[in-house]
């Protein structure tokens, strides 16, 4: 996470949806990918993880759509503006939540650090409890004939 994240200029997306266009046409069970470097005659075959491969065409398509990417380990610890920005919320938002123990952190000298692990796990954990609410909200509405 150490480079600024740029948005895909017009032409970058474009070959985004190209290449994914294409590569949408590859068996999913297809385990090995040709690659072609930038010199002309020089190619690598290399065999890919099919979970690699599904993760490369999920960035294309962000790409395509002019969205900005960047990949997290898990493992990764990330300052309190990375994590708040991973969860779209505010840095202050974020403190919050570490203050009220809903998200383990650590100290670093007299900064917080945060495990990538935990803020995915917090937000699974908030989805989750979104959709129980929704679907309570919605079983409620069929049950007084709201029309919902």
């Amino acid at each position: 996470m150490n480079a600024p994240l740029q948005l895909p200029t017009p032409e970058l997306a474009k070959q985004a949806q190209e290449a994914l266009r294409r590569l949408r046409s590859v068996k999913r069970r297809t385990k090995l990918v040709r690659v072609v470097t930038g010199k002309e005659g020089q190619e690598v075959t290399v065999q890919v993880p099919r979970e690699a491969f599904e993760l490369f065409t999920q960035i294309l398509a962000q790409m395509a759509n002019g969205n900005a990417v960047t990949l997290v380990p898990v493992h990764a610890e990330l300052t309190t503006q990375q994590a708040a920005d991973m969860l779209n919320v505010s840095r202050p938002f974020l403190v919050r939540l570490l203050d009220e123990g809903k998200i383990p952190y650590r100290m670093v000298g007299t900064h917080r650090r945060v495990r990538a692990e935990d803020v995915l796990s917090y937000q699974k954990a908030s989805y989750e409890e979104s959709k129980q609410a929704l679907d309570e909200l919605s079983r409620i509405a069929q049950e007084q004939e709201l029309g919902y």
